[in-house]
């Protein structure tokens, strides 16, 4: 087969396309023929070496596809089934070894492309809204950059919710796809951000701001947040946030602070089940729209990548097999 390898740490260009061994499964494994692998901000931070990964090595966790290969021990799942994934380790490659546990069947409702690049955010944004945070129906919250794959999921589960949503874009074009999803404000960023949430929330700010851009809004997502509040800083697009002096959340109106990972709201199979049959659902139902912005081939993925660092994508992005 032929997969995507980081050869080093670095920018996009350390992506190649390679040749690669067959993968074989294990017991409780299976071997899935890809149709479609997700691309995430986490792929980008693990090539550049900004979390930990260890070169060479196929990126991606995410994707779709047919199952091809049947591990010993593995029951209810055959050859030719449709399925996805999140945390199956080299998933920028035309074969993908997953854990039987850890495929998740896909409805015919769901299309290829949706089903390749829906999990690691779905289940992001069911564990934001309710996990890492909890606000009820009648709260406001804040959402940075709202036209993107989780922003866009998320709002969607909000307001269903009966969450009042404000999320933050940088374009009239990301406006009109975050009001789309249902956002009832929709801000660009800037330095007077938290002014403009105290006027639409009354001067008393959001119960939860939802931060996965970092650097350049953590000190904004602080400011718009309500007195015991919480900010929910899930992400660095714009770069790690600093060193952090936590006596400032005093002062702020004893305010909470989390920096979660989705690994840790789905390493118990049963809560991994309760949260990606549910969100599946959701999806096939039409409650949620997965909305694919950007394919790519496989071979593409560098282009991918700095598309979506250069901030030019919104929505999820796919690459086919």
């Amino acid at each position: 087969m032929h997969a995507i390898v980081v050869t080093e740490h670095g920018g996009p260009d350390v992506l190649a396309w390679q040749e690669a061994p067959d993968p074989v499964p294990g017991p409780g494994q299976v071997v899935v023929d890809t149709r479609a692998a997700g691309v995430n901000f986490i792929d980008t931070y693990l090539r550049r070496g900004l979390y930990p990964s260890h070169p060479p090595y196929i990126p991606g966790s995410e994707g779709a596809g047919v199952v091809a290969v049947v591990g010993e021990g593995v029951t209810g799942i055959a050859v030719g089934d449709r399925v996805a994934w999140c945390d199956a380790a080299g998933s920028y490659a035309q074969r993908v070894v997953v854990g039987a546990d850890r495929a998740v069947p896909v409805p015919a409702a769901i299309a290829d492309d949706a089903a390749g690049t829906m999990l690691l955010q779905g289940l992001t944004a069911d564990y934001l809204l309710d996990g890492a945070a909890h606000p009820r129906a009648g709260d406001t919250i804040l959402v940075h950059a709202g036209a993107g794959g989780v922003g866009l999921i998320l709002t969607q589960l909000a307001v269903a919710a009966g969450i009042t949503v404000i999320t933050t874009v940088s374009s009239d074009e990301k406006e009109t796809l975050s009001r789309g999803a249902g956002a009832t404000h929709v801000l660009r960023y800037g330095p007077d951000l938290a002014a403009r949430v105290a006027d639409l929330t009354d001067g008393k700010g959001v119960a939860v701001a939802y931060d996965g851009v970092g650097a350049d809004t953590f000190e904004q997502s602080l400011a718009a947040t309500r007195i015991r509040g919480t900010v929910v800083l899930f992400g660095a697009a714009s770069g790690p946030v600093p060193p952090f002096d936590l006596q400032r959340l005093n002062g702020a109106g004893s305010l909470s602070v989390t920096r979660p990972t989705l690994a840790h709201f789905i390493a118990d199979a049963a809560e991994f089940a309760l949260r990606s049959t549910r969100f599946v659902e959701a999806v096939a139902g039409g409650a949620v729209a997965i909305r694919v912005g950007a394919h790519y081939r496989l071979a593409d993925a560098a282009q991918a990548h700095r598309d979506l660092e250069s901030r030019k994508t919104t929505g999820s992005i796919v690459l086919t097999a």
